[in-house]
């Protein structure tokens, strides 16, 4: 604390104002927070990330020690313990801390380590939203969206709405470990100003299909790869109210899951292929974001990255250099894509669409279907640990 600029006591320099309510409360509190943990964390030798604000890294020869900080709580790692242990120590020293050991637990996100792989659960949080939703004891169902219909904006308004948007909210929370429902979470927040009877329907079906599924996780482990893997999907007017398009990806590093998206597209798109290339050009967006931030991570690749598209249209699109009328609107997004495969950073190569993951994120699957590509996301059931003498 010091004292404010233009009031500064002179005879006493020392002194604080006296405060009648908490600064933590206070808007301004965790900006002021962060900047004083970045003060003084870069003092003692970290670097901060230029791609995640809330990444900080640490560098000295071979050893290295990367810092993820979210409001007050904290993830570090190290490459030995040694240098794990002089960093709590330094931390400790500046900061009331408690160090609570191996990562377990973490912003309601559980993480069980064994031999082989880790398991990314949030099973006591949709518990919490199915007690909220006072489904705990519903019958599950095998998959969250219908792939029959979809939702417009007809019918009669829900009796809560405040209800329907602490569900929603929850269950956007709840895909940070579950990709599996990115595609219909993402449809029923799309109708939070104005929620209707079957959007509430269509937000019970996920809450069963949840209540089947608690258990279920996301799994990653040791890649002998470290390639970047992309793949891209739309559905071309998708939306029956505003005729827009769902783009989709999900990004593989090596064999695991890191990055995926659902999101309705801001435009009408005029053809599969401009949706198309549009979601390829989203795609192209994130992998850009990732290479950098493996770059900081000082684990470069070398290796151009790969966009699957199941759109021949939109794959010749990306390297034909020539313009049409067509295509005249979507300019920025081919020129983008193009920059990016002319300095080799990509290649967009087209996929089958009986191969084509992120279709999980564009639109209501069969059930067989689904429970294919929610395996290829890597959405399953936690391994059980190797038995001894396995190999």
């Amino acid at each position: 604390m010091h004292q404010p600029p233009g009031f500064r006591d002179s005879q006493h320099p020392d002194y604080v104002c006296h405060l009648k309510k908490s600064l933590y409360g206070l808007k301004q509190a965790p900006g002021t927070w962060f900047h004083r943990f970045a003060e003084y964390i870069t003092r003692i030798g970290f670097t901060h990330s230029k791609t995640d604000s809330s990444l900080f890294i640490f560098r000295r020869g071979q050893a290295t020690a990367y810092l993820l900080l979210y409001v007050d709580d904290i993830i570090i790692t190290a490459s030995s313990d040694d240098l794990l242990c002089r960093i709590v120590a330094m931390l400790s020293s500046e900061f009331a801390m408690t160090d609570l050991g191996a990562l377990s637990y973490f912003l309601g996100i559980s993480a069980t380590r064994d031999s082989i792989s880790l398991f990314l659960s949030q099973r006591k949080y949709a518990l919490e939203i199915l007690e909220r939703a006072n489904m705990s004891s519903c019958n599950p169902c095998r998959t969250p969206a219908d792939p029959q219909s979809k939702l417009d904006n007809t019918g009669p308004p829900v009796a809560d709405p405040t209800l329907f948007h602490s569900l929603a909210g929850g269950l956007q929370y709840l895909t940070f470990t579950r990709p599996d429902i990115s595609y219909v979470v993402q449809q029923i927040c799309l109708f939070m100003h104005d929620p209707r009877e079957p959007h509430l329907h269509a937000l019970k079906r996920i809450l069963r299909y949840i209540r089947g599924t608690l258990d279920y996780g996301l799994q990653l482990h040791p890649s002998t790869t470290t390639g970047l893997i992309a793949y891209s999907n739309a559905d071309w007017g998708g939306c029956p109210v505003s005729r827009r398009s769902t783009n989709g990806y999900c990004i593989y590093l090596g064999d695991n899951l890191i990055s995926w998206s659902s999101k309705r597209q801001p435009t009408v798109s005029r053809s599969s292929a401009e949706t198309e290339y549009r979601g390829v050009a989203n795609a192209v967006a994130e992998t850009c974001w990732l290479r950098n931030l493996l770059r900081e991570l000082h684990c470069p690749l070398s290796k151009a990255t790969i966009v699957y598209c199941d759109n021949v249209s939109a794959v010749y699109l990306s390297t034909n250099p020539v313009q049409h009328q067509r295509t005249k609107h979507i300019e920025i997004d081919i020129h983008f894509v193009r920059d990016k495969l002319a300095t080799g950073q990509i290649r967009v190569l087209h996929v089958p669409s009986t191969q084509q993951y992120a279709d999980i994120f564009t639109k209501g699957l069969p059930t067989s279907l689904f429970t294919n590509f929610r395996s290829r996301l890597s959405v399953r059931l936690r391994s059980p640990p190797p038995t001894a003498g396995a190999y």
